[in-house]
């Protein structure tokens, strides 16, 4: 008989209740029992798994290590997928495996060079993947610099930290002033430079800003999934271009993905993305963690999460080339359910949560919608279109 497998995801987004619907779903219908972990009890991810557990706040990346290899020992991990303290724990991956637990991430070296975007570019530049130009600031009168040549040359600066995921801090340059333009319609990620360079000058310490030119679409996000022995098994694109998204095989982006992922490492499930620079593509990020989007190459007959624990576990799933490719689509919004959680809502002490009394049944890979809570407790969660 073969044994259920015990999979963690820690203080992940929220987008991941469907990759956690996917390993349920698995081709091969082996039990699949689901920890998650976050810092939020509102957290749809909490509720979507079997056992949940508030984490402690405030924790250094050692003693959040420290945390995390308890909880695998604790609860009988086989599979962890890190995304907080990615670094911090996958320092430590020999004790993991001692405890029994596969880590789902890159070696230490292979995270160390893309925590920085300069030294990722650097590195990425130097195996021959076209980069954009970029300028490092930390200082006002380096962003004034770095703007104005790239104005010279006929671009629109915009900047964001130089670590960092998610486009947290990306904002884009403009020179228009401070307006009730500004103050109309939805928050836009535009800002006036006299306002960042006021800003930079009056902060207690330097910032850390990549410098660069907007990028423009179509940006391809391809997903790649490598064995330790550094070969691609998968490496999909998912296309973007306002709101249409679509999927590619397409060697422009494809090949220079493998090239980063084989490269460097990226053992496991990352994320390269590419936006066009003038009439070729160029590298924009890389995370070396599963993309919150992951899920939906489930629209071209691909559970990549699956094939990922398959792999930390010593299963290789070999090459994955999607049968088709599913066609154009975007992403809604849609309820997820949320645990019971008695005010206030805050907590932070690590208490355990209650785990959810029977997991939601299997849904259709299109579907985002989950039966509500008897006390109606719901969030929304982006998804594919029902």
């Amino acid at each position: 008989m073969v044994s259920r497998v015990r999979v963690w995801l820690n203080r992940t987004y929220a987008e991941n209740v469907f990759f956690m619907d996917q390993l349920r779903r698995n081709p091969g219908d082996r039990a699949v029992e689901i920890h998650a972990t976050h810092g939020d009890p509102d957290s749809p991810v909490l509720a979507a798994a079997d056992t949940a557990e508030l984490e402690p706040e405030n924790l250094s990346p050692a003693a959040y290590a420290e945390f995390a290899l308890d909880q695998c020992r604790r609860r009988g991990i086989d599979v962890f997928v890190p995304r907080l303290h990615q670094s911090a724990i996958v320092a430590h991956r020999a004790e993991f495996e001692a405890a029994g637990t596969a880590l789902l991430a890159p070696p230490p070296q292979a995270v160390a060079v893309f925590r920085d975007k300069v030294i990722g570019y650097e590195a990425a530049q130097a195996v021959g993947v076209p980069v954009p130009p970029w300028w490092r600031v930390r200082t006002a009168d380096e962003l004034v610099a770095a703007v104005e040549e790239l104005e010279e040359q006929g671009h629109r600066a915009c900047f964001k930290p130089a670590s960092g995921a998610g486009g947290v801090g990306f904002r884009v340059i403009t020179r228009s002033p401070f307006s009730l333009v500004h103050l109309s319609g939805f928050p836009s990620p535009y800002v006036p430079l006299d306002l960042a360079v006021a800003a930079v000058r009056a902060a207690d310490e330097p910032v850390d800003w990549l410098v660069m030119p907007r990028l423009a679409e179509p940006e391809v996000s391809v997903d790649c999934l490598t064995g330790t022995d550094n070969r691609v098994r998968m490496a999909v694109g998912r296309t973007k271009n306002g709101r249409r998204r679509g999927f590619t095989l397409d060697e422009r982006w494809l090949e220079p993905a493998r090239r980063v992922a084989e490269g460097f490492g990226l053992h496991h499930l990352s994320n390269i993305q590419f936006r066009m620079y003038g009439e070729r593509p160029v590298l924009m990020d890389v995370n070396t963690r599963p993309a919150g989007g992951l899920h939906q190459l489930s629209l071209c007959g691909i559970n990549a999460p699956w094939a990922a624990v398959r792999l930390a576990l010593g299963d290789d799933p070999g090459e994955i080339v999607p049968p088709f490719l599913g066609q154009d689509y975007t992403v809604v919004s849609g309820p997820r359910p949320l645990l019971p959680v008695p005010l206030p809502q805050h907590r932070t002490d690590p208490a355990p949560l209650p785990a959810p009394a029977v997991p939601s049944p299997p849904r259709p890979a299109q579907s985002v919608a989950a039966p509500a809570p008897a006390a109606g407790q719901v969030t929304g969660v982006s998804g594919l279109p029902g």
